[in-house]
């Protein structure tokens, strides 16, 4: 296994809070179906990683919320789910929320890791689980916390497929991009626009480094301009993190 997978190895273990071996093994799910996709080139990554990796129907988790517990980590991947139908991302949150709502809490205060990309990021966000608690909110109430984002269409409209460059917080709690400096990636989406529910909620996470990647320019500098910025998401904003750092999404992929 090359140096940067034993580096990778090495956070997801620090995290987990098991030694770096035992966390070869560590077990990663992703929900599939429903109009996901991108399932075999993230359980390929995990893969790569040492993870044994379960690729499990959305349907067969709502009928078995048991499986979660089974996992360390949770990968909510892209694609369309219920063909993007009301909002992206809404119907699947909605049936999470509904159906394992608390697990997936359950599953958070215990310890576990999710990701999210796309339309994974936009079904945390709209489930709560980005950003997740605030400094405010105490301890963890055992269930989900309301939605207090979103993610709505570009500020330029239509769809944007091209690659583009963020600049990683080195101060962010975020466990999933500890060691890195920069991120480039294919972003493809339409509703990419990261927007806050008041700017109290923007500059309490901006300033708990709660926005762990941001969009910049050819200077490196964050921007909220298009095309460095595919949706125009305020502050360069590209993805979240929960006050844990365990919790993360972000759109590009």
């Amino acid at each position: 296994m090359g140096s940067e997978s034993n580096r990778v190895r090495g956070h997801v273990a620090e995290a987990l809070g098991v030694d770096p071996q035992a966390a070869a093994g560590v077990r990663v799910l992703i929900p599939t179906g429903y109009g996901l996709n991108c399932e075999a080139e993230t359980a390929a990554a995990f893969a790569m990683l040492g993870a044994q990796v379960e690729l499990l129907h959305v349907a067969d988790l709502l009928a078995e919320p048991g499986r979660l517990a089974q996992a360390r980590i949770v990968a909510f991947i892209g694609g369309f789910s219920f063909g993007d139908h009301v909002a992206s991302g809404r119907i699947f949150a909605n049936r999470l929320r509904f159906g394992i709502g608390d697990e997936l809490a359950r599953f958070v205060a215990d310890g576990g890791l999710a990701i999210g990309m796309c339309n994974g990021f936009q079904v945390m966000v709209k489930l709560g689980l980005l950003p997740g608690l605030l400094d405010g909110d105490g301890k963890d109430p055992g269930h989900l916390p309301p939605q207090r984002a979103s993610v709505i269409g570009n500020e330029r409209l239509g769809y944007r497929n091209g690659w583009v460059r963020m600049a990683v917080d080195p101060e962010s709690p975020c466990v999933w991009t500890r060691g890195l400096e920069w991120i480039e990636s294919p972003s493809r989406h339409g509703e990419g626009k990261l927007v806050f529910a008041d700017e109290d909620l923007h500059r309490q996470l901006a300033a708990s480094h709660r926005i762990p990647v941001r969009y910049v320019d050819e200077q490196g500098q964050a921007t909220e301009q298009w095309p460095a910025n595919p949706n125009g998401s305020l502050d360069g904003a590209a993805g979240l993190c929960d006050r844990s750092g365990r919790v993360f999404g972000l759109m590009p992929h």
